[in-house]
């Protein structure tokens, strides 16, 4: 006993042991878009218990198949009772007691039904059908989540460096105006103007430092990680990735994703599911012809034979035919017909409301495309030109040709492109991933 529990201890240890360094191994793991994805899809609880629900659908429709097949039961009764018995001279006498056996097996199929197994298998394949396109629409909508929430990080990170870079920047500028007051080569309102960009610059970087660590946060939630510092991306290169010049024909992606998406394929499954649900309803008007038989026996001691002797010359079998025929039911079979036609008609607008979402949303993704080449162009123009204006302003400050007011303004307008920039470059990406993800392109960087 005592080895047996000095090993389950060991074994304990061992698993503890691995989890740690398991865990210890994804922290410090660099997470690529596809293994945030590939993780989130795993841990997530809503896909979880989304699958969990469609095997209940698989149970159902394992189920339905077995009801083709005869039915088999097996029934045993022991009874014990007693009773006064009357005489010939018309008195009772003492109670008598009285024990009996009886034994039997019996089996049910049904013939015929109005094809209501035959229609309700059809249906329950169908359900299950539907049950693993609805799985994956919901991991496609975490995976759009998952793609957002790294963008962000990715922009995040872009402007902390941005922010670094100025701050970096305006302290030598600062450093610059320091010696010059001192020389008195400018006044001292000049180098408070400095200082107070510098101040400002810090906090924007503070700020740009909380957005990052608040976008990990989001990122690691959304795969069910608990949060921790040492959690990396991979930077991918974006050079590829912008593109300004994409052909965007809403009708052509359209009718790719009408091919491909889950939640198309799902919305006409359950249009049919919801048509055979007529038909197995219909058959409330049918004749049910049934084949049953059954083999019994048992055993008395009012006969006074011996109890093996009466269980193997009493067996009885048994085989019959039953035929039910509806003829009134309350209105109980058209009223299912009639709930089941209305439930047709509203899985038809379910699916004919899931191509119109689809459509709309791919027509918005066209239009967020367009927009976004557009935004990222005169972003780019105008950083360029700020870019220029900057450094020529940068080199008459240092010249002491320009003040401190006028250069500010200038790097505040190349600090203001430099994010709107940005801002288009990411927007731009997410733009173009959504319209691959329409077109059934895998959602990569």
């Amino acid at each position: 006993m005592k080895t047996i529990i000095l090993s389950i201890i060991f074994s304990i240890l061992l698993q503890w042991l691995f989890a740690k360094e398991v865990l210890g191994q994804k922290k410090d793991t660099v997470w690529t878009l596809q293994s945030c994805i590939q993780y989130a899809l795993q841990q997530n609880i809503q896909v979880q218990k989304s699958s969990l629900t469609n095997d209940i659908n698989k149970v159902n429709a394992d189920q339905a198949r077995e009801s083709r097949f005869p039915s088999l039961n097996a029934s045993a009764s022991q009874n014990f009772s007693w009773s006064k018995p009357l005489g010939l001279d018309g008195k009772y006498s003492n109670y008598a007691g009285q024990n009996s056996s009886s034994f039997g097996i019996n089996s049910n199929v049904t013939l015929y039904n109005g094809g209501k197994i035959r229609n309700s298998i059809k249906q329950a394949d169908i359900n299950y059908q539907a049950g693993q396109y609805d799985v994956e629409t919901m991991k496609e909508s975490i995976s759009l989540n998952i793609l957002n929430a790294y963008l962000q990080i990715l922009y995040a990170e872009e402007q902390v460096k941005n922010s670094e870079k100025q701050v970096e920047v305006t302290a030598d500028q600062l450093r610059l105006a320091e010696e010059r007051v001192k020389l008195g080569s400018i006044s001292n309102a000049d180098y408070l103007q400095v200082k107070s960009q510098l101040a400002s610059e810090k906090q924007t970087l503070a700020n740009a430092q909380s957005t990052l660590d608040i976008d990990r946060v989001t990122l690691m939630q959304l795969m069910e990680i608990p949060v921790t510092p040492n959690f990396y991306i991979v930077h991918p290169e974006f050079n590829n990735l912008i593109s300004t010049s994409r052909s965007s024909k809403a009708d052509s992606i359209y009718n790719i994703a009408l091919g491909i998406k889950p939640q198309i394929k799902s919305a006409d499954l359950n249009k049919q599911s919801a048509a055979l649900a007529v038909d197995i309803a219909k058959a409330g008007y049918q004749p049910q012809l049934s084949l049953n038989g059954d083999i019994s026996t048992g055993y008395n001691n009012s006969y006074g034979v011996a109890y093996d002797y009466q269980v193997s010359n009493r067996i009885t079998p048994s085989v019959g035919l039953t035929l039910s025929i509806p003829i009134y039911q309350n209105r109980q079979a058209r009223s299912k017909v009639d709930i089941a036609k209305i439930n047709t008609q509203n899985a038809e607008l379910s699916e004919t409301d899931t191509k119109n979402q689809l459509r709309k949303a791919i027509e918005q993704a066209c239009v967020d495309v367009s927009t976004a080449e557009k935004k990222f162009l005169a972003s780019l123009e105008d950083y360029n030109a700020n870019q220029e204006s900057f450094e020529v302003a940068s080199e008459k400050f240092n010249q002491g040709l320009l003040n401190s007011v006028d250069y500010l303004v200038q790097k505040t307008n190349l600090i203001t492109a430099e994010s709107n920039l940005l801002q288009a470059k990411y927007n731009l990406i997410f733009s173009n991933k959504i319209l691959d993800f329409y077109s059934g392109v895998p959602l990569t960087l």
